[in-house]
């Protein structure tokens, strides 16, 4: 009996996704555990194992289709002496998604038969151009090309039916023809009328990018937390010259090892400690409950091609310095790569944002629903300070606490930003 396989939810949010590539044909044998597919969720992209044992007798779905619903049958197993051919046409004929790729196939040939209405030979003749203007790539090499300024309607694909993959995105130089940036100039002019319905006269011209699954789960919860959680913003100002002098000394000790401690790191670990100082902080807002949580999961903001995602440091008041920047340099480079699994970015109990590194001064974060507060971390610059009763020059970062005021207090939240910045500033506190 052939077995269904259908679009998994890798991930609680995930109500559909994006059928990155297929890594199986039709005609090959899987066993369970085997890497079928890559599928883009709403946080990123991941592999789909297969869980039965059999021969794929037919795909439904083309690798490069967006919006494939949790549930739709994607291919079709075959059992051992089973026919391939018999177990793949009833459950494709049924699969809706399968009717899109028919339908682009069969267009041409039908194309013709409204000439009789045009009374003219040349009727047919504007069918083949949309196709031959519409560029098939992989959402992966579209991220590609985004990002190295590549035209992707002068590439060859060597994909299936032509589709641009990886590899030829690679390989091509950046760099968009002029005639193709003339020919696109006049669309603005012909869709004046859609960013006037959003109340604003602009009839600038632009380039209509679609919101790949990230940023539209991004946009809906910080919609969802701006518009629901009441937040409050505690800032304080905290001197860093003890802290960076510590952190010079133990990257000497740790240089053979090949550690290296970022000034991140050692923030993740002052956050972690100050909420187990103030455990009326690291908790959630659960409608008739509050979550009181016993350990510090701290979701660090990292940024990635397809949009913000926050891996997450499990127990990080526990840990030592030198395990902290190992995970977060491995964790970043999953978030970068989109290769992050499911139990490394989901859950967290606070979250921790540094824009420090871009020269942000200081800066209000939206809370990530449904912790109940984030810390938003500026730039360490030289400032004026007063030192042991006299003025003089300090490195100092200013730091912000955005609460969930149904959760937290002000006067809790106080007292998590105060024992923030004891730690940062008497350091040797980080290493216990």
């Amino acid at each position: 009996m052939p077995i269904e396989i259908k679009m998994p939810a890798l991930s609680p949010t995930m109500e559909e996704g994006t059928l990155a590539r297929w890594l199986v044909k039709v005609g090959d044998t899987v066993n369970s555990g085997d890497v079928m597919a890559e599928i883009e969720t709403d946080k990123a992209t991941m592999e789909f194992e297969a869980v039965d044992e059999g021969v794929i007798a037919s795909i439904a779905v083309e690798e490069g289709t967006e919006n494939v619903k949790v549930g739709t049958v994607i291919a079709v197993l075959a059992e051992d002496g089973e026919a391939v051919g018999s177990a793949a046409s009833a459950p494709k004929s049924e699969s809706k998604p399968a009717e899109p790729a028919a339908e682009k196939e069969t267009a041409p040939a039908q194309a013709p038969a409204p000439a009789p209405a045009a009374s003219s030979a040349p009727a047919p003749a504007p069918t083949p151009k949309p196709s031959g203007d519409r560029v098939i790539a992989s959402p992966l090499a579209k991220r590609i090309a985004e990002q190295k300024g590549i035209d992707l309607s002068g590439l060859t694909g060597s994909g299936p039916n032509g589709r641009i993959v990886k590899a030829d995105v690679e390989g091509a130089k950046p760099g968009a023809s002029p005639a193709k940036v003339e020919a696109a100039a006049p669309a603005p002019t012909a869709v004046p009328t859609k960013p006037a319905t959003l109340g604003g006269d602009l009839d600038a011209p632009y380039e209509a990018q679609k919101l790949n699954n990230v940023r539209k789960v991004i946009a809906k919860r910080l919609t969802e937390a701006k518009q629901t959680i009441p937040h409050i913003y505690l800032t304080v100002d905290v001197r860093l010259d003890a802290l960076l002098k510590l952190r010079g000394e133990l990257n000497k000790s740790l240089e053979a090892d090949g550690v290296k401690l970022s000034v991140n790191d050692l923030l993740i670990k002052a956050l972690a400690r100050a909420l187990q100082r103030v455990p009326k902080c690291n908790v959630s807002f659960q409608g008739d409950e509050l979550f009181q949580y016993a350990r510090e999961d701290i979701s660090v903001a990292v940024a990635a091609p397809s949009g913000l995602i926050t891996p997450i440091i499990r127990d990080a008041g526990r840990k030592g310095l030198a395990q902290i920047s190992t995970e977060m340099k491995e964790l970043a480079g999953k978030a970068k790569d989109g290769k992050l699994q499911p139990h490394e970015f989901q859950g967290g109990t606070a979250s921790l944002s540094n824009l420090g590194m871009f020269g942000t001064k200081q800066f209000d974060a939206v809370i990530n629903p449904p912790q109940a507060m984030i810390l938003a971390v500026g730039a360490g610059e030289q400032r004026p300070w007063v030192i042991d009763g006299a003025l003089g020059v300090a490195t100092v970062m200013s730091a912000t606490g955005s609460f969930d005021h149904r959760a937290i207090d002000g006067a809790d939240g106080a007292a998590l930003m105060q024992a923030f910045q004891q730690l940062v500033e008497n350091p040797m506190g980080l290493l216990v």
